[in-house]
């Protein structure tokens, strides 16, 4: 609760400084804002690798299955239900078409990524041990470690494989106690972070012309933030007030680094030490969700990708709504939890079928607002179904 108090406190000092508008303290707050991002990057893959290895090869790979099961099985549940409410509110709210004149600015600056999906399965497939960590790509790192981890729950047991096992635990050890000491700091990070977002608003960066469109995205987010994810916990006898009061510190942190891979440490440390979820349910679980659940990338996709393609004067009929949340939640659960993922992931979907880009260049100025509600929903939706699983499998 106190660190709660401190990191809110930090929140309002931090909005009140962006508000001033001077351009040195913008500068120092970006920079502040810049490091603390890159710090928690920096932390993430190692967290999600010697997560999944030591507890796979510390428990073992024999149980495990039912624990993925759910997992995947309240990841999909949950990705659907914030599309399906995206496509309901897209329908009863039904933003207008944009006039020609703002598209056609819209696109100057876009260009549309060239990668199909089998390009993108590839890509998951390292070809070198090294470049996973290099490049930070998650899917891969998630791959790798589940095969060492397996592999290492599958030798006999012998010095060699507990020299191996403690070298990992010992790793592990030393990477808490680095993320402890990068949290304790953390209020410093959170004024810069609400500095940096509060100077952007007072500079008219929200200000735009499709209000409704905008509406649809976080009222979307807002229902599935305080109804459905609750409803969910209920259902599976949790209270929803309490988990979110615990994990409160891991959804600000997710807030405002806009990457919930990066939040990885935090949610973790907060999901064990402060919401009492078993380690190796922790461990497993919160790796995967932050690479497969996207409850508010998936949103974005369907309402965005409706919007693009209305624009594009493609009748939004019923039949290319539900085809759509079906696209929607299986690009979300591919995509990287990664700042702006679902936004260029989104733009080569639209390219992909002819649509009218240029719209998202319009979206382009508010995505950062978008990108922060979302990231701290997945994060929310990440603790939810850890919290669903970990009372399934006690």
């Amino acid at each position: 609760m106190k660190r709660t108090i401190i990191w809110i406190g930090a929140l309002i000092v931090g909005a009140i400084l962006g508000m001033f508008g001077i351009s040195w303290l913008n500068q120092l707050m970006t920079f502040i804002a810049t490091a603390y991002t890159r710090l928690f990057q920096l932390l993430a893959v190692p967290t999600i690798v010697l997560a999944i290895i030591t507890t796979l090869a510390s428990f073992g790979s024999k149980g495990y299955g039912k624990i993925f099961g759910r997992t995947l099985t309240y990841t999909l549940l949950t990705t659907i239900a914030a599309a399906a409410v995206g496509a309901i509110l897209y329908v009863l709210i039904a933003p207008g078409s944009l006039p020609e004149e703002a598209i056609a600015h819209g696109g100057e600056a876009l260009e549309a990524p060239q990668m199909s999906y089998a390009d993108h399965i590839i890509n998951v497939i390292p070809d070198n041990i090294t470049k996973p960590f290099l490049e930070g790509n998650v899917l891969s790192l998630l791959l790798l470690a589940f095969a060492i981890g397996i592999g290492l729950s599958k030798l006999p047991d012998s010095e060699n494989k507990s020299v191996v096992v403690k070298g990992f635990l010992g790793f592990q050890e030393l990477l808490h106690l680095l993320i402890r000491g990068l949290i304790w700091t953390l209020p410093l990070g959170i004024v810069a972070f609400s500095a940096q977002l509060s100077a952007q608003v007072s500079a008219g960066v929200v200000g735009d012309s499709i209000g409704k469109y905008i509406l649809v995205i976080l009222g979307g987010n807002f229902l599935q933030f305080f109804v459905v994810l609750p409803i969910f916990l209920l259902a599976r006898g949790n209270n929803p007030i309490h988990v979110m009061g615990k994990m409160m510190p891991a959804i600000l942190m997710a807030l405002f680094t806009k990457s919930s891979a990066a939040t990885l440490p935090v949610t973790m440390e907060t999901a064990e030490n402060r919401l009492g979820i078993r380690k190796n349910v922790s461990r497993f679980v919160l790796p995967i969700c932050t690479t497969i659940n996207m409850n508010g990338c998936a949103a974005f996709i369907l309402v965005t990708s409706l919007f693009v393609m209305q624009n594009g004067g493609i009748p939004i009929t019923i039949g290319t709504i539900l085809l759509w949340i079906l696209i929607s939640v299986i690009s979300a659960v591919g995509n990287a939890g990664v700042p702006m993922g679902c936004y260029f992931l989104t733009l080569s979907l639209m390219s992909g079928i002819g649509a009218p880009i240029a719209v998202l260049g319009i979206i382009l100025p508010i995505y950062t607002i978008i990108d922060m509600i979302e990231t701290a929903e997945n994060v929310w939706s990440d603790s939810c179904v850890a919290t669903m699983v970990n009372h399934d499998t006690e």
